[in-house]
């Protein structure tokens, strides 16, 4: 799905209590966790082998077709910061993921000067982003999509599916890192290859210390490092729900599926009846197949469990999406690339204000229902950026804490941190739902008007919307899944509720 952070042959995890950073590939621009080392499980030595070449359903031989990370990087020069110059810029933008080139993009063609720090800044981004295509189209962004689907299906058991009108995407994210890069070197925006390790503010700029040594001067400090947290500050618990998933692009002898379809939630457990111990587990905390076929033997396929506290862990989603390919009677010839994603959901935001000004995950900002961030984060982009654009080049007037504390007014007005209140209701129930009660859950959300689960899912709806949203899943609910709602949803909406109370401008 929305996949936001994963290495490719090597996963690392933070305890559930610190958050998640990936080591591979990084683009995380802060040093303070690089050599910690946490893994799911090990390979084994030796494939198994089946007839034709192809290798028998298990997770220890499925694991030995994965090729060696592949890194590859834009084959353009990059104008680099200077450091001798001493020069003090407008914003310093560390982290090189999406958000945070969109936003050094937008901010460098008002004029203002930015530096973009990033340990591997020319490095294509290794994740698989899936995404609405109105969601792109809005943002003009549809040259940066490389395969479209006319529709999705969500299978909810063996006998029931759900048919969704809405064109879907992977997007091209070559094009896409080509196309910001592009823009930020025509708009003026120097590069500087490193990790901070530290920041010190003094009244009217910041000090970024890199770990080779250089210190950059900026106005504005802009934290797009992801999860890592290392600059943006929390001041409460962090207790996130846990999206886990593994993913193959694949090369197979067959697969079921419609080409013209993606497969957004498969949701059916036949496959485990040979396994009960796994069949047990599934039902309490159910995982489900995404799929994005783009021939009739070469698909993306990701097992996924989309919100469990403590997350699922990785060589128990291997199991299962395993059973499931050996069910569905996919073979594996190959595999291009496999990835492992792990998503915090909900928890606390940060501290509002604050002196470093956050986007994407380190401000927040991935869906707590859903684990979506990607479409969300660059639609604020523009937002964050006129904002920086606003209070530090139009009169100058606003400096240090007080030029941030606008910013983060316009990132999280009263009515972004009420829809996200909302969303963390949600992830509630979900985290109490076993397989049953989350079949019945989306079978009612996807009943629902388009307007509601589109805009549910895009974070389109606010408030008042939201509300109604609740009210038409409620009346296109079972009766079970009424009462399962009302018991396992009071005590959360109880929750909601009170933080909206207190929750003031």
């Amino acid at each position: 799905m929305d996949t936001l952070l994963k290495t490719h042959n090597k996963l690392e995890f933070l305890p559930p209590l610190h958050g998640f950073v990936e080591k591979q590939g990084s683009n995380l621009s802060c040093s303070k966790l690089q050599n910690q080392e946490f893994r799911f499980g090990s390979k084994k030595p030796h494939p198994k082998w089946g007839r034709n070449g192809c290798v028998k359903a298990s997770s220890s031989a499925l694991l030995e077709l994965v090729p060696e990370t592949k890194k590859e990087n834009l084959e353009f020069e990059l104008p680099m910061y200077d450091p001798s110059k001493g020069l003090v810029v407008d914003l310093a933008v560390v982290g090189g993921g999406p958000a945070g080139l969109a936003v050094a993009q937008q901010v460098s063609e008002a004029g203002l000067s930015v530096c973009s720090i990033d340990p591997s800044p020319k490095l294509i981004w290794p994740n698989n982003y899936g995404v609405w295509v109105d969601e792109f189209e809005a943002m003009d962004l549809l040259d940066c999509l490389d395969t479209t689907w006319s529709g999705a299906v969500v299978f909810i058991d063996d006998h029931s599916k759900k048919d969704l009108g809405r064109p879907y995407a992977r997007v091209n994210r070559k094009q896409l890192k080509s196309k910001m890069m592009q823009k930020c070197i025509l708009n003026g925006v120097k590069f500087h290859q490193a990790k901070v390790i530290k920041v010190i503010h003094e009244e009217s700029k910041s000090l970024l210390i890199c770990n080779d040594g250089v210190t950059i001067q900026a106005a504005v400090v802009l934290d797009a490092t992801g999860f890592s947290r290392c600059l943006v500050r929390y001041d409460k618990p962090y207790n996130p729900g846990y999206q886990v998933a593994y993913g193959i692009l694949a090369e197979v002898e067959e697969h079921p599926f419609d080409v013209d379809k993606m497969v957004f939630m498969d949701w059916r457990d036949s496959h485990l009846n040979n396994n009960m111990v796994l069949k047990n587990r599934n039902s309490r905390i159910p995982t489900f197949l995404y799929a994005m076929p783009f021939s009739s033997n070469w698909i993306f396929l990701e097992e996924t469990s989309l919100v469990a506290r403590p997350g699922v862990p990785m060589e128990d989603i291997q199991e299962r999406m395993v059973a499931r390919l050996r069910h569905l009677g996919i073979k594996v010839k190959s595999i291009e690339e496999d990835e492992r994603c792990v998503i915090p959901m909900g928890g606390p935001l940060p501290v509002l204000p604050q002196r470093v000004v956050g986007i994407g995950g380190t401000a927040g900002m991935v869906h707590p229902s859903t684990g979506y961030m990607v479409a969300r984060t660059l639609a604020a982009a523009p937002i964050v950026a006129n904002s920086i654009v606003q209070y530090l080049g139009s009169s100058g007037s606003f400096l240090g804490d007080e030029l941030s504390s606008e910013v983060w007014r316009d990132l999280w007005p009263i009515e972004r941190r009420r829809q996200r209140e909302f969303f963390c209701f949600g992830m509630d129930i979900l985290l109490k739902l076993d397989l049953q009660g989350t079949r019945r859950f989306f079978d009612a959300f996807f009943d629902l008007e388009p307007r509601y689960w589109h805009g549910f899912l895009s974070s389109r709806l606010f408030l008042p919307e939201l509300i109604f949203f609740g009210l038409s899943l409620f009346s296109h609910a079972s009766n079970t899944s009424r009462i399962e709602i009302m018991s396992k949803g009071t005590l959360p909406l109880v929750n909601m509720i009170n933080n909206l109370i207190q929750d003031k401008d």
